[in-house]
């Protein structure tokens, strides 16, 4: 599929997805969500993508936010619209079954910060820059900002940011918990994809189920949680995956997992 506000690449069963708006920041309009939508949709459906990178282009920024001049006209209802599909967009990828992989180049402010928090893991260069700058501009975060950022780093560390709307750069960042490493920024993509092609090398439907558990166990209590990840353990073993994994192990030599 073709796309305006997006580059798509697949290699090695890594896809690769580049936000293309470079001349303003990567900053996401309505046609951007749209098309990451669209994508997101159909790489749910491609076994072939074992993981997935999302990155912003150019050298200035992962995403500098929504786009304001498409937001500052906007009626409530309108302005309702727009956040649900934001949310529509963030938790498709939240919810991938591939692991999701940000790696932030830039500015990731507003509704970059919340699609950089709605990724799975988040390396950085150390030019990026992250905040919820949203009351700056008399708004909320509107697209799981007050939601995702508290579970990711904690209610206090969250709501220091939200409501002072202050920008911190990436080695802060690191330091609270909101990104998993940072990296010079020439190296950025090479270390984002070595991680990707090392997951995919693992066994696809684990990897799928892992994510599952992490996910939906978090929504549960502990005990739920952990009677649901022994009935996602139990699954593993009608897998030929399972047998080829632990076969390979006991000969010692690499598994060749074939996603059954």
């Amino acid at each position: 599929m073709e796309y305006t506000n997006l580059l798509v690449e697949k290699s090695e069963a890594v896809a690769t997805v580049t936000i293309n708006r470079p001349k303003s920041l990567n900053a996401l309009n309505k046609e951007t969500l749209l098309e990451m939508r669209d994508c997101f949709k159909a790489l749910a459906e491609d076994r072939s993508v074992r993981v997935v990178i999302i990155t912003g282009a150019g050298e200035k920024a992962f995403v500098a936010g929504a786009d304001i001049s498409f937001m500052q006209p906007l009626e409530p209802e309108a302005g309702k619209a727009f956040g649900r599909l934001g949310h529509e967009v963030t938790r498709l990828i939240e919810y991938l079954p591939q692991p999701v992989i940000a790696a932030i180049n830039g500015f990731a402010l507003g509704g970059g910060c919340e699609l950089a928090i709605s990724c799975d893991m988040r390396f950085a260069s150390t030019n990026a820059k992250f905040g919820q700058p949203e009351v700056n501009l008399g708004v909320i975060p509107g697209f799981g900002g007050t939601q995702r950022l508290p579970r990711l780093i904690g209610k206090g560390l969250a709501n220091e940011l939200i409501f002072s709307g202050n920008i911190i750069d990436a080695e802060e960042a690191c330091r609270i918990g909101l990104v998993n490493r940072v990296f010079a920024p020439e190296n950025l993509m090479a270390e984002c994809r070595a991680l990707a092609q090392k997951i995919a090398t693992r066994g696809p439907g684990a990897v799928r189920l892992c994510k599952e558990a992490v996910n939906n166990g978090l929504e549960m209590d502990l005990q739920r949680a952990c009677v649901y990840e022994a009935d996602l353990f139990a699954h593993c073993f009608s897998s030929l995956d399972q047998k080829e994994g632990m076969s390979a192990f006991l000969e010692k030599r690499s598994p060749n997992f074939q996603d059954k």
